[in-house]
């Protein structure tokens, strides 16, 4: 694949502290590539981060087909440029596109279009301590049209927004409420997809958790409201007695990146993990008997998120009286030390820019 590059000639002053609002500002250029039933995907591009026409009846307005991925370019103390696991996110990405009837994207390619946008706008990695540059690939439907049908035309781009540190105080534990009445997916749905569907139909439950006080929600199976799946921006993590244990895949949960890390990282600790069904009722009764050791999510935002208060219902359980437990910590500073360059990557899980 040969990528045209155009250089944008209104570079933007960047803020002297990269410690803004996640998703809030972006670089410089954009990565774009379109695609046309009979061509494939065509024109692959760099040019300037603008705003672009697309026609009021594209498909992805009405009948959502989209797909989109998230992942991080970090800058280690020597100048390096690691991105962590991508040939990861682009598997799940194609997964996706397999799923939502969206034409694959060849992944040498995939990961060409990343390190190329990177390195043209590596001066917007930030420099502080846990900050990085947030890599956002999506795929939308843009043929104009009414029909409920696949697409026959899509664009396939990639923009770039500097973070600062996911925990502005540390790393906190969160409050999670458990939802019982609203569901995010089901099995045969699309909950495994990365596509924005999924994500609106976790916001009202979002917003009834914000107003109680709860950062995240924790969702149910769809059919028994009895299982426990994943919470809204990662996948979940439970300590009973010792043991690791996290649900497992079953089509409705996305199977996350640092979810996969996880699970590699325990196995080569020899810690004990097991991914499988884990149900409400084991949970409450761990919470009750003091078995519950430690709850943790993890996603590529927070890499890991304590959890330090459970609400299942009228019921709120306290988590390691409400401190971050020594496996989270662990994991968090082993898996930020092998992003950054700090700790050895013995996984070959890091892919370097430069």
């Amino acid at each position: 694949m040969n990528i045209k590059v155009i250089e944008s000639k209104n570079k933007k002053k960047k803020p002297e502290n990269m410690d803004v609002e996640f998703g809030s500002i972006f670089t410089d250029h954009m990565f774009i590539m379109d695609y046309e039933e009979g061509k494939g995907w065509i024109n692959p591009r760099i040019e300037e981060y603008k705003n672009f026409e697309i026609s009021p009846a594209a498909l992805i307005f009405h009948y959502g087909q989209s797909m989109f991925e998230g992942m991080k370019a970090y800058k280690t103390e020597n100048g390096k440029i690691y991105l962590f696991r991508p040939q990861k996110n682009i598997e799940r990405a194609n997964n996706s596109n397999k799923r939502l009837c969206i034409p694959e994207i060849n992944e040498e390619d995939f990961l060409k279009a990343i390190i190329e946008l990177v390195k043209i706008d590596e001066d917007w990695i930030p420099k502080q301590k846990d900050s990085s540059l947030y890599i956002r690939p999506f795929v939308i439907a843009t043929e104009p049209s009414l029909n409920v049908k696949p697409s026959s035309k899509f664009k396939f781009i990639i923009i770039l927004s500097p973070v600062g540190a996911y925990y502005k105080e540390g790393l906190n534990p969160v409050k999670i409420w458990v939802e019982d009445e609203y569901v995010r997916a089901v099995r045969g749905g699309i909950g495994a997809a990365k596509t924005g569907g999924n994500y609106a139909a976790s916001m009202l439950s979002q917003e009834k958790a914000h107003k109680a006080g709860f950062s995240q929600v924790l969702w149910l199976d769809a059919i028994e409201h009895k299982y426990i799946e994943e919470v809204g921006a990662m996948n979940i993590f439970f300590k009973i007695n010792g043991k690791i244990v996290t649900p497992m895949l079953n089509g409705s949960i996305l199977p996350g990146v640092t979810r996969a890390s996880v699970i590699e990282l325990c196995k080569s600790w020899n810690m004990e993990i097991e991914e499988r069904r884990v149900s409400c009722e084991e949970i409450h009764k761990a919470a009750k008997d003091g078995t519950l050791e430690e709850v943790f999510g993890s996603g590529t935002a927070a890499v890991i998120s304590p959890v330090g208060t459970l609400k299942f219902g009228e019921e709120i359980y306290e988590i390691n009286n409400g401190k971050i437990g020594e496996v989270s910590q662990k994991i968090y500073d082993t898996i930020t030390g092998i992003q950054t360059g700090k700790i050895e990557d013995k996984f070959n899980w890091i892919v370097e820019v430069k």
